[in-house]
C-alpha cells in the first residue's frame, strides 16, 4: 500500500474521504473496494468516537488498502497519542491559532528529541510490544503523518511560520470555517477565499510542503488543484450516502413522484 506521505512526496494527488458521522466498518470497506480513494480521515473533532471504534476503523482501512489519519481538536495531549496507538497513520490538528500553537501540537505528536509524546509500546503502532522503545520512537518520528489546519484568521496570518515548522507534513485548508472567518460564509470563490488559498500555496511552496483541502464541488476542486493543492477531500460518509439516495431517486423517478 502506498501511503499518503509517499504520494505527496511524488507530487501525486491523494484523494481522501472524511468519515466519522457513520461509524461502521462496512462503509469504509465499501469505499476502499470501490477503488479510487487513497485514504480516509476520521473526524474526531465534530463526531467523536471511542478508541475501540477507531481501532476497528483503522483495521478496516488496512483490509482494503486505505491509509488513514485522524482530525482532532488540539486540546488534549493524551488524545493525540491514543489515536496513533489505535492505528491511525497520523493526526491533523483543527482550529490552530498560531505557529506557536502548531509547534505545541507537533511536540505532542513527536517523541524525543523533537517532542514529548508519551512513550508506550503497547499499542498497534509499536506492534503491541513487538518493537523496542528506541526502534519504535525512531520509526514513529520518521513515518507518522502530521497536518495542520488553516481555518482561522490568526493561523492564516501566521501561515508562513506554520509552514516553516520542520515536522509539519501538510497544511489543510478548512474552506467552510475559513469563509466564515473571512465574513463570506459559504462563498468559496470570493476573492478573499481565493487570496487565502494563494497565501497557503505560497507558504507551502516556499517551505517545500504540500497542502490539502475539503472540496465543495468539482469546480472548486479544479481551482484548488490549479493552485497546487494535492490532497483533495471530495466526499464524506454523509455526502456519499446522500448522493446514493439521490441517485436512486433520480434513476427510479417514476416511483418517487419525480
Amino acid at each position: 500500500m502506498q501511503n499518503i506521505r509517499s504520494r505527496l512526496a511524488k507530487n501525486e494527488v491523494a484523494l481522501v474521504a472524511g468519515v466519522g458521522r457513520v461509524m461502521n466498518h462496512n462503509i469504509w470497506q465499501i469505499i476502499g473496494m470501490q477503488g479510487g480513494f487513497h485514504g480516509l480521515w476520521f473526524d474526531h473533532e465534530h463526531c467523536g468516537f471511542t478508541t475501540q471504534e477507531l481501532e476497528v476503523g483503522t483495521m478496516a482501512c488496512r483490509s482494503v488498502g486505505l491509509d488513514c489519519f485522524v482530525r482532532i481538536a488540539p486540546t488534549d495531549y493524551a488524545l493525540v497519542t491514543r489515536v496513533m496507538e489505535a492505528g491511525g497513520g497520523g493526526v491533523m490538528a483543527a482550529m490552530i491559532q498560531s505557529a506557536e500553537h502548531a509547534e505545541q501540537f507537533v511536540k505532542w505528536t513527536k517523541f524525543h528529541p523533537r517532542g514529548n509524546r508519551g512513550l508506550n509500546t503497547g499499542g498497534f503502532d509499536a506492534g503491541f510490544g513487538k518493537l523496542g522503545a528506541k526502534e519504535f520512537t525512531e520509526k514513529a518520528n520518521r513515518d507518522s503523518f502530521l497536518a495542520i489546519q488553516i481555518e482561522t484568521l490568526s493561523a492564516l496570518e501566521d501561515v508562513d511560520a506554520i509552514a516553516a515548522i520542520d515536522a509539519v507534513d501538510l497544511l489543510f485548508l478548512g474552506p467552510v470555517d475559513m469563509s466564515q472567518a473571512l465574513g463570506v460564509t459559504g462563498d468559496f470563490f470570493h476573492p478573499k477565499c481565493i487570496e487565502a488559498m494563494e497565501r497557503i500555496e505560497a507558504a507551502c511552496r516556499k517551505h517545500g510542503k504540500h497542502w490539502g483541502a475539503v472540496t465543495a464541488n468539482p469546480k472548486h476542486a479544479d481551482l484548488l488543484y490549479d493552485k497546487g493543492c494535492r490532497m483533495l477531500s471530495p466526499a464524506s460518509d454523509v455526502k456519499i450516502i446522500n448522493a446514493g439516495v439521490q441517485s436512486i431517486k433520480r434513476d427510479y423517478g417514476r416511483f418517487f413522484g419525480a
